[in-house]
């Protein structure tokens, strides 16, 4: 992208007037480096979301954009239906509703240190991760429903933690108005054996410890100090939402000119709110997302059990769990009114600020936590959304580091075991089933997270509170 096109609107924030097809401009929030980092082809895509019917205020860039599939990763746009606003699948993405959640210990770091290898030898045992990985749970047909339409609710139900629990986690752990039934048999299949797994690529689940505070009060708030334990869980709806993705981004294509919709990208795909295919897409987009809130609760508790043999003075209470790639229906204030707008996040967290309704009363003072995970062997961070970003980017933030060069690069620059020795002698244990998948995974394949995080703190997206390092990595 050339520079001269942009114009500086504040601190690490920028506009990309509307010009040609564009209905509104395009936000990015960045600092010059990040921005001159920023391939051109997520600037097109960011443009091609511009364009879309019924788009409200920007296409928004997060610092950490990058190329994806129709939205660029790091994307947010919010739709009005009312306007003939559409719903894209590839707005929210293939791993609908992957997402983070941070677990307290109670720990210090020395507890840690004292068993550190036969804990992470007993999490990587444990907790099934990988491609393709399968778990113990297998699903009958009336379980998949009752998953699908209770998300975290239903896990807590059947044993998988507590009614604590749900009050740290977006939607209270049940996504309403899922709709199974939109959901493919082949999705269901894919999922049977596959609830309490990470997964692989960049999902992983660390053992963390605070190593800067930020804002000792939202700190305070959050229940963080220097030198605590923590643990982050990164994953999300593994192979239903993967093929979900696939079965409505096929329909829209097939559909959008009866609907009139011209697609400036074949991978934009997507279909009018309002309409049959729209509103069956939102119904197992909704399903997705409470197959990714199940899977992480009962990731959770597996966690808990393997920290309840090792470690039996951890408490492993939740903070909080966020999801990114997601649409959801929410109101925010647009030119001074009130509008109800469905908010695409594509590789973007929500970032609700000081007061929001809809945060639990025990955070609702310091603002919704704000996950931002690290590549592996990286640190990673916790923010508290800011109400600025209500009217600059629809309460919204980055999600991570963002990649730097694609899989196949890294692949080709670094091999696994180098990677793994290497964090071993910093003191970071990685457990893996790929050596390859820890290759494409290397630290050095993402771009620097903590100046993402600090450009999402300077342009007013969110607030640092706390830095986390890892101290073990299990990673899929």
């Amino acid at each position: 992208m050339d520079a001269k096109r942009l114009i500086e609107r504040g601190p690490c924030r920028w506009e990309l007037p509307a010009t040609g097809t564009m209905r509104v401009p395009v936000a990015v929030f960045a600092s010059e480096t990040l921005l001159r980092a920023m391939d051109d082809k997520a600037f097109e895509q960011a443009i091609n979301v511009a364009s879309l019917p019924g788009i409200v205020g920007a296409s928004c860039m997060m610092p950490d954009a990058h190329w994806g599939y129709g939205f660029p990763i790091g994307g947010v746009a919010a739709f009005d239906a009312d306007a003939g606003g559409v719903v894209s699948a590839g707005g929210v993405g293939f791993d609908i509703s992957c997402g983070v959640r941070c677990l307290h210990t109670g720990l210090r770091r020395d507890s840690v240190l004292g068993v550190q290898a036969h804990l992470a030898d007993s999490l990587f045992k444990h907790i099934p991760a990988g491609l393709g990985s399968t778990g113990a749970i297998h699903l009958n047909s009336q379980h998949m429903h009752d998953m699908l339409t209770g998300g975290a609710k239903w896990a807590v139900a059947r044993g998988w933690g507590t009614e604590a629990d749900l009050e740290r986690i977006e939607e209270r752990g049940q996504m309403l108005h899922a709709k199974p039934g939109a959901v493919s048999e082949q999705a269901k299949k894919r999922q049977r054996d596959e609830m309490g797994t990470l997964g692989s690529g960049n999902h992983y689940l660390e053992v963390q410890e605070v190593t800067q505070v930020f804002d000792a009060v939202i700190a305070r708030a959050f229940g963080l100090t220097l030198g605590d334990v923590v643990v982050m869980i990164h994953c999300g709806s593994r192979g239903l939402g993967h093929q979900i993705g696939t079965d409505y981004l096929s329909r829209m294509v097939e559909e959008a000119p009866r609907h009139g919709l011209s697609l400036p990208d074949r991978e934009l795909a997507c279909a009018p709110i309002r309409s049959d295919l729209g509103q069956e897409y939102l119904g197992a987009m909704r399903a997705a997302i409470n197959c990714a809130l199940a899977n992480r609760q009962i990731l959770t508790q597996l966690v808990r059990d393997v920290f309840a043999r090792h470690l039996p003075a951890a408490k492993l209470p939740l903070l909080y769990d966020v999801s990114h790639n997601t649409c959801k229906l929410e109101t925010h204030v647009v030119a001074g009114h009130k509008r109800e707008l469905y908010v695409h996040r594509k590789g973007a967290t929500r970032a609700f600020g000081p007061g929001h309704a809809d945060l639990p009363e025990a955070l609702r003072g310091a603002g919704q936590p704000v996950l931002i995970g690290g590549s592996m062997g990286t640190a990673s961070y916790v923010l508290a959304g800011t109400a600025p970003s209500e009217a600059l980017a629809f309460s919204s933030a980055c999600h991570g580091a963002g990649r730097a060069m694609s899989r196949h690069q890294a692949k080709k620059t670094w091999q696994g075991a180098q990677v793994v020795d290497e964090l071993a002698g910093r003191g970071i244990l990685i457990r893996s089933p790929s050596a390859r998948g820890v290759a494409e995974e290397a630290p050095g394949a993402y771009k620097d997270v903590t100046a993402v995080v600090d450009a999402a703190e300077a342009a007013g997206l969110a607030l640092k509170v706390a830095r986390v390092e890892p101290l073990i990595c299990i990673k899929g």
